[in-house]
């Protein structure tokens, strides 16, 4: 049932929050309590939320990798765990780099990897248009271009041979799992950034497939999966020409493989 604006203590969102089964009641309190302008809006982030939205839909942004990143409704929110991609990425690349984001969602992942590095010349692509129109908003001060289209095919064709960090933070729950995923996720983020196939590989796989061709010399491909799905994204790697690497975040629960284009005369 909504709530009155005038009813709206910070205990008693905290209350109701915890009612809705918000784990970290006290916590989204606070910041539901600081973002909302008015009282009017207050009412309704708490009401969205108790609703079963993600609190970073509601909030309007998320925090990656200590930014505040605008994340609209029915775009993926990027996971704390992938930020753990992005501190790959920055111990493998350059100020200067060509960076590309793939997959990418709100562009949380090249917008932090913008920040980390520096200059960068930043490029951010998805098929979901309203993704698109999300990323667009957080790129601009970086500088950075977004384009709408299905993987490579989106990306100017001047990138090719050119990008020194292609991070692409494809979907990789298998289609048998993505109802066991939370409410949350299934319910309010776009299947398309959520299924990936039948073993969750398939976009991984034609990703890996075309990398090397829009890799630089040297250049290094990052793709988050499961511990398990690893062995079969490293072979997929290889298979493509990519001398594959996998690192592991315990703390996290984050597994990231690498792919590095080879700078020998047959790249």
């Amino acid at each position: 049932m909504p709530v009155s604006p005038s009813s709206l203590t910070p205990s008693a969102i905290v209350t109701r929050l915890r009612a809705a089964g918000c784990v970290f009641a006290e916590d989204e309190a606070e910041l539901i309590l600081s973002t909302a302008p008015t009282p009017s809006d207050l009412a309704s982030m708490v009401d969205r939320r108790i609703a079963g939205l993600p609190l970073e839909h509601v909030l309007g942004w998320a925090e990656f990798c200590g930014l505040r990143v605008a994340v609209d409704p029915q775009v993926f929110v990027p996971r704390r765990r992938t930020e753990f991609l992005v501190r790959q990425a920055v111990a493998l690349a350059r100020p200067g780099a060509v960076v590309v984001d793939l997959c990418c969602g709100s562009a949380a992942v090249g917008v932090a990897l913008a920040a980390a590095l520096g200059q960068v010349e930043l490029y951010a692509a998805d098929v979901d248009p309203v993704a698109v129109r999300c990323a667009r908003r957080n790129v601009g001060a970086a500088g950075g271009r977004v384009y709408e289209g299905d993987l490579f095919g989106a990306l100017p064709a001047a990138l090719r041979g050119r990008i020194d960090v292609l991070a692409a933070n494809v979907p990789y729950v298998p289609t048998e799992e993505v109802g066991l995923l939370p409410s949350e996720a299934r319910e309010h983020e776009p299947l398309v950034a959520l299924d990936g196939g039948a073993d969750g590989l398939d976009v991984l796989r034609r990703v890996a497939a075309d990398a090397p061709r829009w890799l630089a010399p040297g250049g290094c491909l990052l793709v988050e999966t499961s511990e398990r799905q690893a062995p079969l994204a490293v072979e997929a790697f290889s298979g493509s020409g990519l001398i594959p690497t996998v690192a592991v975040s315990e703390e996290l629960y984050a597994t990231v493989v690498i792919g590095s284009r080879p700078t020998g005369p047959s790249a």
